[in-house]
């Protein structure tokens, strides 16, 4: 699954949610009629509610999407009322990621391609394994859980990061003296 958005909160009383976008191409994910899947598993309120409360659907249509303070208002089909919107805060909006074409670009990845793969130093010396891509203001940055268990962020630059070999299933990297002793 490939997170797109995430619920933020309930905006106004009939039912619309404030999206936190975390795609490319919000105007392909969010479009009218597109189906979203759900994932509410690390939404902490969601994990108290009683059995047989309401609880997020599995999936949403977009009924309605409009573009507000560098977000997106969302109305989904069936949510029409504030208090369901708020229930819904957190809540992870996704889509298949074997849906997504692969970039004709060399140099451009999907998140989901990079995570899981080895990074690996220059000399090809294990260093960890890619957890995520946290992507900043500046660059991008490589979150790896080293072989010892902590966790280093690396640039995800050109100069440091000189190669990716998807399916070779690896990273190289060159890090800066002192980069993972922080």
């Amino acid at each position: 699954m490939l997170v797109v958005g995430q619920i933020f909160r309930a905006h106004g009383v009939r039912g619309e949610v404030v999206v936190d976008v975390r795609t490319d191409a919000p105007a392909e994910r969010f479009a009218v009629g597109s189906v979203l899947e759900t994932d509410s598993t690390a939404v902490r309120h969601l994990q108290t509610v009683p059995p047989g409360a309401w609880r997020p659907p599995p999936t949403l249509t977009i009924e309605s999407v409009r573009p507000h303070q560098g977000r997106l208002l969302v109305v989904f089909e069936g949510i029409y009322d504030r208090n369901l919107a708020e229930d819904m805060r957190g809540v992870l909006l996704c889509v298949d990621s074997a849906t997504i074409p692969a970039s004709e670009d060399p140099d451009e990845f999907n998140d989901y391609e990079l995570v899981g793969l080895d990074v690996v130093d220059a000399a090809g010396e294990r260093l960890g394994e890619l957890l995520r891509i946290d992507h900043a203001p500046a660059h991008d940055l490589l979150v790896v859980r080293l072989t010892d268990g902590r966790t280093g962020l690396v640039p995800f630059v050109r100069e440091i990061v000189p190669e990716v070999d998807v399916p070779g299933r690896r990273i190289v990297v060159t890090p800066p003296e002192g980069l993972f002793d922080l």
